[in-house]
């Protein structure tokens, strides 16, 4: 019977000890498989902790005259289906955003794309672990928006590596600062 209660007693310890959170930085290349199209799906998996996540969204970069536009959302697969990260992909960015961001404390993204300006930032107060990211390029812009980060990751590292994997697949050629007809002086 005490081998009997030793058993159980530890089986109970083994439940109650947090999960490893996994500390494997994000992939520095896009690589298949992909959720959503564009995003890689081990790059999700780390930030949110959750494999086989839930996903919905598409992007066609084909519309919005050449600068894409769609939308990426990440749940949890079952419980409460809370929605852990949400990317999108939309024609309308305004480097004046970035710059008012950046200068209530966020930090500067690097160069990504070239002509892009953008930043990223983690919640300060937030009790999910969240973090943002944001790029924009001529009228084009991506936001990032982990919503329910893993606790004992860098978050805010998170969102910019995302940004840097996924930046150069979504943002077109179309969407440089001197395509757009007022920076070409026709108009």
């Amino acid at each position: 019977m005490a081998l009997i209660g030793a058993v159980l007693s530890l089986t109970g310890c083994q439940h109650s000890e947090k999960k490893a959170v996994d500390q494997d930085p994000l992939p520095t290349v896009a690589e298949p498989p992909y959720v959503c199209g564009y995003i890689p799906t081990r790059a999700v998996e780390l930030m949110t902790g959750v494999r086989d996540p839930l996903v919905r969204g598409s992007f066609d970069l084909s519309v919005a005259d050449g600068l894409g536009a769609g939308g990426c959302a990440v749940y949890q697969p079952e419980g409460e289906r809370l929605q852990l990260l949400q990317i999108q992909l939309t024609p309308g960015g305004f480097r004046e955003a970035v710059e008012e961001q950046v200068a209530a404390g966020a930090s500067p993204l690097p160069e990504i794309v070239p002509g892009a300006v953008g930043y990223y930032f983690a919640s300060a107060h937030g009790e999910d672990n969240d973090a943002h990211a944001l790029l924009v390029r001529g009228k084009a812009e991506i936001n990032i928006a982990l919503e329910i980060g893993v606790e004992g990751r860098d978050n805010a590292a998170d969102v910019l590596a995302l940004m840097k994997l996924i930046a150069p697949r979504l943002i077109t050629d179309a969407s440089a600062p001197s395509a757009s007809p007022s920076a070409s002086g026709k108009g």
